[in-house]
């Protein structure tokens, strides 16, 4: 008996008893097919999804021992620099974030996560 599960861009099939899984890729027509607003908003929930990133970077760099001060070193480093090119390209875009905004979006990205 072969079983084929589609599990989003998995692919899992089970043939005599072996597990085989095959990544399968998509174009990004999705990106596409947004409008100037959702791009922005996904933009500004990038934005704040790193600072909360970073936040937890710092906040475990603190209390890391050992090999993982070398991480948490690495994680920020790569937060701040993904950080800064996310805020460039909300300064190009015009795009205002303030403290308000920020907050509800926080909420939604909670939201989502749960």
């Amino acid at each position: 008996m072969n079983i084929i599960v589609i599990v989003d861009f998995i692919t899992i099939i089970i043939y005599k008893g072996v597990l085989l899984m095959y990544e399968e890729y998509i174009k990004e027509n999705k990106i596409l097919e947004k409008t100037d607003k959702e791009r922005d908003m996904e933009l500004m929930k990038s934005v704040i999804k790193t600072k909360i990133d970073l936040e937890n970077d710092n906040k475990n760099f603190e209390f890391a021992d050992g090999d993982l001060v070398d991480y948490y070193i690495y994680r920020i480093k790569a937060n701040q620099a993904k950080l800064d090119y996310l805020l460039k390209k909300v300064k190009k875009k015009g795009i205002m974030l303030d403290m308000v905004n920020e907050k509800d979006i926080r909420l939604y990205i909670q939201d989502e996560v749960s």
